[in-house]
């Protein structure tokens, strides 16, 4: 999972996950999202059911515009089925989510 900072030295005022693009996506798409301080961040990949196909992050990072990318496997490396998923973040700011379209 590749993480990038954009903006180190800019604090974002609002926080939260900005829509992944591309969306539908095939075979990888990047998902952006703002902190608004240095926080501990979990981003994980939900599918319909609610079930965890994938963690990208558990970790503490800086305040800023950040982006990381998921290549549409799961925690086992496995490729996941065209569907819909959830992309979940979850620091002690709140949580936020979005719904994105995988497509083979």
């Amino acid at each position: 999972v590749g993480i990038t900072s954009n903006s180190p030295n800019l604090n974002p005022k609002e926080y939260g996950l900005i829509q992944n693009y591309p969306n539908p996506f095939n075979p990888s798409t990047q998902i952006k999202f703002n902190l608004t301080k240095t926080d501990l961040v979990v981003l994980k990949i939900y599918d319909v059911l609610g079930k965890e196909v994938r963690t990208l992050l558990n970790e503490k990072m800086n305040a800023g515009e950040k982006a990381a990318m998921w290549d549409g496997l799961d925690n086992s490396g496995m490729a996941v089925a065209s569907g819909s998923y959830f992309v979940k973040l979850e620091t002690s700011a709140g949580v936020d989510s979005k719904k994105m379209t995988l497509l083979k």
